[in-house]
């Protein structure tokens, strides 16, 4: 979602492929000779993939899920890694909480591919089973002695405690915060735009405007519908923006102003041209008719790349997705929470629980007085929409056809914005392995599996140049 090119390796998508059907707890036990040779198998093939990943896809993170219950499986992942000089950060989940084991089987296992058609008895008194078989050779992280070189966190059930160990990088870093955050309590985030606002009606971006009459009358609805759904301990969160703060008030219920909730700034911090007022952007308040027909070729660029345009001065989505990195922490830490918000920061918080593509993302619909109620489920987020019938307008603009781009023939396809902040890689990349993280270099460089040799010491150093700045993450 932070633009980390990652993929998740399920060990068990590989054993279902390799046995085709499973049985019951016996293939986990540790004196099956035959299941355990198909389960070592299995991962030896799952870690070449992660292989061609990491050096041919240009992945920067693999993910190796697995139950690693073993120092003799963990040091053969860190053999693998040194071979390929990958690094390794190791997840260990720790918990002896009946309660939570017992949910956890129940809403997570029950629905495995592993039981199909099999009732929640049967599901239950079968994966205890196979929790004991596994306890008869795990072996747990030794941060004190055998492991105390390794890097790792062990999440202590579901996190009550967390134990972390030797962290080396910035992406480690991230995944500790992230892990460190994340609950498994039940909870609904509720999404919805502000009242429709008297820009809205016109077609005008931008601005600070109030709601239009139709605007107010969401807001009473939405009060209708939060006092209906008897939410405990609901939180409400805006923007600084005018129309998210009207549309909080008519709830007669505490709120807090985020001003990272803000609407992505994309003409309010536009370039000043000369006699235009003062601070103000030359989009500000114009409507998207006017833009083509005074910017075309700004407009053009824009529905070029979405995602990635920045107005001169003002921000991309990808932009907007940093920025709302610590609301989207807090969401994760958080229990029942409604925010109302803008189109576009609304767009990118549905995409993370959503787990939408960049290319998806610019385009979510997100229809004004439409409330989004998202709940946490297993491997993803239940999602409802729900229409508190009162009329407004349609802001969504659809992506537009290849043929529709009316970008100038002298100007070619660019993945650099004007006034950009970070530059963004050209169009012509070369796609080339990544192998490390800047100051942590492996000990053993990569060999030519990776690379080919050089035909000159210029080449040689050209290469040695060209090599991508990366991390990756086995656990």
């Amino acid at each position: 979602w932070i633009g980390v090119p990652t993929k998740v390796f399920n060990l068990g998508v590989y054993r279902r492929e390799a046995v085709k059907s499973y049985q019951s707890y016996d293939f986990f036990r540790h004196d099956n000779e035959e299941a355990m040779r198909i389960r070592k198998h299995c991962a030896l093939v799952a870690l070449e993939d992660v292989k061609a990943y990491l050096t041919e896809d240009c992945g920067q993170i693999a993910v190796f899920d697995a139950t690693n219950t073993t120092r003799e499986r963990r040091d053969m992942i860190l053999t693998f890694a040194k071979e390929n000089s990958f690094k390794v950060f190791f997840v260990e989940s720790v918990c002896d909480d009946p309660e939570v084991i017992a949910a956890n089987i129940l809403e997570v296992k029950v629905s495995s591919p592993d039981y199909p058609e099999r009732n929640r008895e049967n599901v239950m008194d079968d994966f205890l089973k196979r929790i004991e078989c596994y306890k008869v050779t795990y072996q747990p992280l030794d941060p004190a002695n055998y492991d105390k070189d390794l890097s790792f966190i062990k999440v202590i059930n579901v996190g009550q405690r967390f134990l972390v160990n030797r962290v080396q990088d910035y992406i480690q870093s991230k995944i500790v915060y992230y892990l460190m955050n994340i609950h498994v309590q039940p909870r609904t985030i509720y999404l919805c735009r502000h009242g429709e606002s008297e820009f809205n009606l016109v077609g005008k971006i931008g601005g600070d405007s109030g709601l239009s009459t139709r605007g107010k009358e969401f807001a009473q609805a939405l009060k209708k519908f939060i006092k209906e759904q008897e939410i405990v301990d609901l939180k409400v969160w805006t923007s600084q923006l005018k129309r998210t703060i009207q549309t909080a008030e008519a709830l007669g219920v505490p709120y807090e102003q985020w001003k990272i909730l803000n609407e992505i700034d994309a003409v309010s911090s536009m370039v000043e041209r000369p006699n235009t007022e003062e601070g103000k952007g030359v989009c500000e308040e114009m409507t998207y008719e006017e833009i083509q027909r005074k910017y075309p070729e700004e407009f053009a660029l824009r529905d070029q790349e979405k995602y990635l345009y920045r107005y001169p001065g003002g921000e991309s989505y990808q932009d907007l997705v940093q920025r709302l990195e610590p609301v989207i922490m807090e969401l994760e830490r958080q229990g029942n929470v409604l925010v109302i918000s803008h189109q576009a920061v609304m767009r990118c918080l549905l995409a993370y629980f959503l787990d939408k593509s960049a290319d998806e993302l610019p385009y979510l619909r997100c229809p004004l007085h439409t409330v989004l109620a998202l709940t946490p489920v297993a491997y993803g987020c239940k999602l409802e929409m729900i229409s508190l019938n009162v009329e407004a307008v349609d802001t969504h603009r659809d992506k537009p056809s290849t043929a529709t781009n009316n970008l100038p023939k002298s100007q070619t396809p660019v993945r650099m914005r004007r006034n950009s902040f970070t530059p963004l890689a050209s169009s012509d990349t070369v796609r080339r392995p990544r192998n490390y993280s800047v100051g942590s270099r492996p000990l053993n460089p990569a060999g030519s599996l990776l690379f080919p040799k050089a035909r000159d010491v210029a080449d040689e150093q050209k290469l040695q140049d060209s090599v991508q700045r990366t991390a990756a993450l086995i656990m």
